[in-house]
């Protein structure tokens, strides 16, 4: 029996498709995907903001490749990333065939409309020849014109409709290694499409509310969207589609698979949005740490609270805890007991090195267990 059923997340159980390296689906991590903004056709720039993404923790990147500048440059990207690539590509079956034999890990395509029958054949072909997945994207912005004739606007059941269509053109040419979206910048449209599309399929899903808006509104709306698919246990990859830097959309999207406890990425911050009784700048304390920390991969928990009011409370449950007090001196703790403390002037290097020391000995001992289990 669980000791907390009610934290407890009944994952759906969908198929399992490799993108490159990375499972996707089954029992599989939920991956946390973003987007190159940078000209495919321009390799230094690209894999420059794809070392960034890969900083923050990214698991898979998508490129677009809309011209044959950006399949030629697609290999050299490739080869140089640690992380799967899946090319994006929208009509032009080419490009498709290109991406493929250049080493995409992954097509995002719509079967429908890469053309002819013969077409989406030849994209098939390439995509087993070369060990690709596909991705089916369906946008609630680019319907098909039948769907909307037939609905009149886009719905639930025309996304769904739509990504079965899909789906029936790769089955029918015996191909399966294929994950679906059903986006739209409508959460209440894409949180219902995908419901839909979970009980009509057993394909890994790919979550995202597309066109979402910039880094706080797209965030809520992304956090409220993917993380209500979440919770109810739907998903296997997430994207966050913000108007930010790709590095941002990664950190959000581990932001929000941490807070529903479904993967555990770096330091989680609990601290408190501060009011008079603080003893120092919570605010400027918490940004100015969350910056210093990126680096940290390790799990692990630090409370920047500023009083004691819940301070004490908030350290007991954290790897490393900051309480405010009086007359500069600030309280730290250290796995959840009263240690020493710090003063102002000395608080924020202090708690780096403190979270660096920590990271490290936790570390040491998963290698220690690791090789004791072997």
């Amino acid at each position: 029996m669980s000791i907390r059923p009610w934290r407890d997340i009944q994952r759906r159980q969908s198929r399992q498709i490799m993108v490159g390296s990375v499972p996707v689906g089954g029992d599989a991590p939920v991956t946390v995907q973003t987007m190159t903004n940078t000209p495919t056709s321009d390799p230094g720039a690209t894999i420059s903001q794809i070392r960034r993404c890969e900083d923050a923790g990214v698991d898979i990147i998508r490129v677009s490749c809309p011209d044959v500048e950006s399949t030629a440059a697609l290999g050299k990207i490739v080869r140089a990333s640690r992380v799967p690539i899946v090319a994006d590509i929208h009509f032009h079956y080419k490009r498709a065939l290109e991406a493929a034999d250049a080493g995409a890990a992954c097509l995002r395509i719509n079967p429908g409309n890469i053309g002819s029958s013969e077409r989406v054949a030849e994209v098939v072909r390439a995509a087993k020849v070369n060990g690709c997945a596909i991705r089916i994207g369906v946008n609630a912005g680019s319907l098909e014109r039948d769907l909307l004739e037939k609905y009149g606007e886009p719905c639930p059941e025309a996304l769904v409709e739509s990504a079965l269509d899909h789906i029936k053109l790769l089955q029918d040419h015996d191909f399966h290694e294929y994950k679906v979206a059903v986006k739209a910048s409508d959460v209440f449209l894409a949180v219902a499409a995908y419901q839909g599309l979970a009980e009509a399929t057993d394909c890994p899903l790919h979550l995202g509310i597309t066109e979402a808006g910039g880094l706080i509104g797209g965030t809520v709306k992304s956090s409220i969207g993917i993380g209500s698919l979440l919770w109810f246990g739907i998903g296997d990859t997430i994207r966050v589609s913000l108007s930010a830097e790709p590095e941002e959309e990664v950190r959000v999207g581990f932001e929000i698979l941490k807070a529903l406890g479904i993967r555990n990425r770096g330091v989680r911050v609990v601290s408190c949005p501060s009011c008079a009784r603080q003893g120092f700048d919570v605010i400027r304390t918490v940004q100015t740490l969350e910056e210093r920390l990126q680096h940290i991969r390790t799990p692990m928990s630090l409370s920047v609270l500023g009083c004691v009011v819940n301070g004490p409370g908030e350290a007991r449950e954290t790897d490393i805890g900051l309480t405010g007090g009086g007359a500069g001196k600030h309280m730290v703790y250290l796995s959840g007991v009263t240690d020493h403390t710090v003063e102002d002037a000395d608080m924020i290097e202090h708690i780096v090195k403190l979270v660096e020391a920590k990271a490290a000995e936790i570390e040491a001992t998963d290698a220690a267990k690791a090789v004791a289990a072997e």
